[in-house]
């Protein structure tokens, strides 16, 4: 909800940053990989109960998954760098909920709602990015991205400033777990509604696009 928002603010020191790393040599699946390795810190410090250890992993983990989109913007964009962001991102969603879940019997099942959330969340985000590259459609709402990014109530800054006031107030876990699960919920129906509207516009009366096997006639 407030990514796009926040892009104009933050994409410029991260591009003075992501310069001055690519000049040095730094390539952006190089950050990406330490990024996803703060966020297995960051897991695995909740799940031993260091959870303001944890708490600057989190902000360093994300503060890498931006590095990293300046960095290749600096440089160039790849496919495979592209994929290896998703991956990154979509590891640090489940990774630090589960991890949260192994603090109490109490957390598990929220742990579990929450990351099945995610998924569902993901699921409609990759879903729709897919259709949109067969359609032709691009967005720079979120800056240049190697995937259609697109927006909803539960997105990249929410669920950092979730995850932070978990490690803050880890006694709240399940009030906030389920929570959010209800409005990852909430962004899986938007963007369905948003897709809905969109790609019926652009096929108008057409018939439903094969997802596999033969080509419909």
């Amino acid at each position: 909800m407030f990514d796009a928002r926040l892009r104009p603010l933050i994409n410029p020191p991260l591009d003075a940053a992501g310069r001055w790393l690519a000049a040095r040599g730094i390539g952006a699946n190089a950050v990406t990989l330490a990024g996803i390795l703060a966020g297995l810190g960051a897991a695995l410090a909740i799940a031993g109960g260091a959870f303001l250890p944890a708490l600057a992993l989190i902000l360093l983990s994300r503060l890498l998954d931006g590095l990293d989109g300046a960095v290749a913007r600096a440089t160039r964009l790849t496919p495979f760098g592209a994929y290896l962001d998703i991956l990154g991102d979509f590891f640090f969603y489940a990774a630090i909920p589960l991890a949260f879940g192994l603090v109490t019997e109490e957390n598990l099942l929220p742990a579990l709602v929450l990351v099945a959330s995610f998924t569902l969340t993901g699921v409609s985000f990759l879903a729709f990015a897919a259709v949109a590259a067969g359609e032709g459609l691009a967005t720079e709402a979120h800056g240049r991205k190697g995937l259609f990014y697109s927006t909803g109530i539960a997105e990249g800054a929410e669920t950092i400033l979730v995850f932070c006031l978990m490690c803050l107030w880890p006694a709240a876990f399940p009030a906030m777990a389920f929570a959010y699960a209800g409005l990852c919920l909430l962004t899986v129906g938007q963007r369905s509604l948003w897709a809905a509207r969109l790609f019926r516009t652009r096929h108008p009366g057409g018939k439903r696009q094969e997802t596999g096997g033969r080509p419909p006639d």
